[in-house]
């Protein structure tokens, strides 16, 4: 489904916070003419439509084309719960796809959906395993896809960005990092990956997003400890878990992410 500035499409992005919200300025700049759909709608800019519309209820689902080009389901959850994120994932994209005849669907869902943890490296083919009740949720979510001819899901890794300090906020404890793997996408790249995936003529069913590499935490930790004056404090005991994704096939589909690792990622302490 290529794009051009002269072929103007209608993309719904359901769920306009963080993500949703970078990724709908890529795509009205791409030449989309783009729907936010949000709880609390706000204003977002020409060639933006905010909607106020509750994916879990189906509330504000009337003012809902029924025809759209393209769907992308970025919302996140309020709270941590099975319920929560079922009625959110699963029930609120089942809700959607019933409600219009959409093209290209691309669902972001998580890395949280591999079992894996001993250290080793996951990719596209990878079965997705995972026991924790937000993977399990996410894989049924993805199942909804099965029957769209037109549709991928986007297995996110951990998304950091401006106004995420969670790995600042642990470099700054006084406790070595883990030996464990970690994996991250800078939210800028995975709005970008979105967007690309987009514009593309054809898409597989599933992509990981990720940087170029996945780092052990307590690397990760001792990096952030430096940035910030404070001693290195190595790695705390116990056997490497954890698991590295990989993100050759979103790589070798055209993409390639702004911010390759966390080196650049976390390029300074957050004022």
């Amino acid at each position: 489904m290529s794009i051009t500035k002269d072929s103007r499409r209608s993309l719904l992005v359901a769920g306009a916070g963080d993500t949703g919200s970078r990724l709908a300025t890529l795509a009205a700049g791409a030449g989309f003419d783009v729907l936010a759909l949000r709880r609390r709608a706000v204003s977002m800019g020409p060639s933006i439509r905010a909607l106020r519309a509750d994916l879990r209820s189906g509330e504000g689902f009337d003012a809902i084309p029924k025809r759209l080009d393209a769907l992308v389901f970025c919302a996140a959850p309020d709270e941590r719960t099975e319920s929560a994120y079922r009625a959110l994932y699963r029930d609120g994209l089942r809700r959607l796809l019933d409600r219009s005849d959409i093209g290209r669907v691309l669902f972001v869902s998580s890395t949280a959906v591999y079992a894996e943890d001993a250290g080793g490296v996951v990719d596209e083919d990878t079965p997705a395993d995972a026991t924790a009740f937000n993977g399990r949720v996410l894989v049924e979510a993805e199942r909804e896809l099965d029957a769209h001819p037109d549709a991928a899901a986007f297995r996110a890794s951990g998304i950091y960005g401006p106004g995420r300090e969670r790995m600042w906020q642990r470099a700054r404890r006084d406790e070595p990092g883990e030996p464990r793997w970690t994996n991250r996408i800078h939210v800028d790249d995975v709005a970008g990956a979105l967007r690309h995936l987009l514009q593309a003529p054809r898409i597989a069913r599933v992509y990981c997003g990720n940087d170029d590499a996945p780092a052990l935490e307590h690397e990760v930790v001792d990096g952030l400890r430096a940035r910030l004056g404070l001693p290195a404090l190595g790695k705390a005991s116990g056997p490497v878990t954890g698991k590295r994704v990989s993100n050759a096939r979103l790589r070798g589909s055209g993409w390639s992410p702004r911010v390759p690792t966390w080196r650049e990622g976390y390029a300074a302490p957050p004022s």
